[in-house]
């Protein structure tokens, strides 16, 4: 018979060997939220390192590529490096595709800038046109009164006698 204590031993060892994988994986939040910031470079999904989960199939949970990424993370942040310093490294490693949002400087400012400007241009372009329309319009002389035996003679000749 197994004591109590035994027990107790026992299901705290299988509750730390379940727990080991996720407490290997970053361990400081400014490495979480930096997981965040830069995009798994497995190929087979757009998710952000630290949020890389593969559902379905036989594997569910991050890549390898996820979490070779958060442990190289997790290392530069234990060395003490700058946040700029770590993803200008993924940056020079990976290229400008692992940011998960574009830097908001030189030409890829204009990501952030586009989305905004181009609907407020349509929209003062399209206001313009129609101004314009409603100007020249008013500027037109009014239509001619068309006397009412002509306009009863062309509804009897096609056929729509409103008599």
């Amino acid at each position: 018979m197994i004591s109590r204590r035994a027990t107790l031993a026992m299901a705290i060892l299988a509750t730390l060997l379940c727990l080991a994988p996720f407490a290997s994986a970053q361990q400081t939040a400014r490495a979480k939220a930096l997981g965040l910031r830069v995009k798994c470079m497995c190929g087979g999904c757009n998710d952000a390192a630290g949020a890389c989960y593969h559902s379905g199939g036989e594997f569910s949970g991050p890549c390898e590529a996820a979490l070779g990424m958060l442990k190289e993370i997790d290392q530069r942040v234990a060395r003490n490096e700058s946040d700029d310093e770590i993803l200008k490294a993924f940056v020079k490693e990976y290229g400008p595709t692992v940011l998960m949002e574009p830097p908001k400087s030189g030409f890829d400012l204009t990501a952030w800038i586009m989305p905004v400007a181009v609907p407020l241009i349509a929209f003062i372009a399209v206001w313009e046109v129609v101004r314009r329309w409603r100007r020249r319009a008013a500027l037109l002389p009014p239509a001619p009164d068309v006397p009412a035996d002509l306009l009863a003679r062309v509804h009897h000749e096609a056929g729509r006698d409103e008599s």
